[in-house]
């Protein structure tokens, strides 16, 4: 795509143009979590709660979604407050979707990782916090259900902050997918994968690196040699919000039974576990995901600084 033809579709925010020109941090954010990722109106405080959070690391937000047949990159309150209202009504984009969602501009477009990868790294945004990332769904021998994020970050290059792959995932398989597509995981203060809402699984990750400087100087040699693709950096969740690895599992593996039961899958099975795990747990997930979130926000701004 020509410069010319990027124009006429990616709007980045004057906050996020002028921190990029300044040569200041910068933090993509995605919008799935806003719409797809919790419940009205604690999507919307969560997502304004993020971008204080990078503003409060010295770095500036950049929340990406797709809005009247553009591409964002730095959406404002009433932006965000308009895609958490439309919730489960709003598309859920992966890369797929872009062109699509782009020509219906009455669509709400909603990025997961792998959309904001490719939106962050349009506008020049190397530094990206989320979640957790998606991967290999449970059962994808039979199903062949993987998330496209784990090929996006075997391609675009865009290091992505996040407390590992969500616990209802095959933690294993997504692992070494990433290792096929040559991706490097990154342990933030930890020898092993964290799993969204539990600080350890038995899979190691592939360096383990102590600070923010450590991470920026190994990123910044990665591309200085020409290596594209993306990164990811494993955060466990804070200890004093994880949750019990037998409990979460326990109930994990009655959500999926009900999905089975259910006949729901695709786009759908992300939101109804999450959904279908907060309500087990009486909301106790839901307020693990938003500390996990507002911590990897810290910690990607933290090394979009020193970046």
């Amino acid at each position: 795509m020509t410069n010319t033809d990027l124009t006429d579709f990616l709007v980045v925010s004057h906050e996020v143009k002028s921190a990029l020109e300044a040569s200041q941090p910068v933090v993509a954010l995605e919008s799935t979590i806003i719409s797809h990722g919790m419940p009205y109106p604690q999507n919307v405080e969560t997502a304004l709660l993020v971008e204080d959070q990078v503003r409060a690391n010295g770095a500036v937000p950049a929340t990406i979604a797709i809005l009247n047949g553009k591409l964002y990159a730095g959406l404002s309150k009433e932006q965000i407050e308009s895609i958490g209202k439309t919730g489960l009504d709003a598309v859920k984009v992966s890369r797929r979707d872009i062109p699509f969602v782009l020509n219906n501009k009455n669509t709400i477009g909603s990025t997961t990782v792998a959309a904001t990868m490719i939106i962050a790294a349009l506008a020049g945004i190397r530094i990206f916090a989320t979640g957790g990332i998606g991967g290999v769904h449970r059962g994808a021998e039979k199903t062949m259900d993987i998330s496209a994020d784990l090929s996006e970050l075997g391609k675009t290059s865009v290091t992505v902050v996040c407390a590992g792959a969500k616990s209802i995932l095959d933690i294993g398989l997504t692992r070494e997918y990433l290792e096929t597509q040559g991706v490097p995981v990154i342990g933030y203060q930890t020898d092993v994968w964290p799993a969204f809402y539990t600080r350890r699984t038995e899979f190691a990750v592939d360096y383990r690196l102590e600070s923010p400087e450590d991470i920026a100087a190994v990123l910044h040699k990665k591309y200085a040699v020409g290596l594209e693709g993306g990164v990811v950096i494993c955060v466990p969740v804070p200890q004093a919000y994880a949750m019990d690895e037998k409990e979460i599992e326990a109930v994990i593996s009655k959500a999926l039974k009900e999905m089975d039961a259910r006949g729901i899958t695709g786009k759908q099975t992300t939101p109804f576990l999450l959904e279908k795990i907060a309500e087990i747990t009486g909301g106790n997930s839901l307020k693990t995901n938003i500390q996990l979130v507002l911590n990897n926000a810290a910690i990607a701004s933290q090394v979009a600084k020193c970046l």
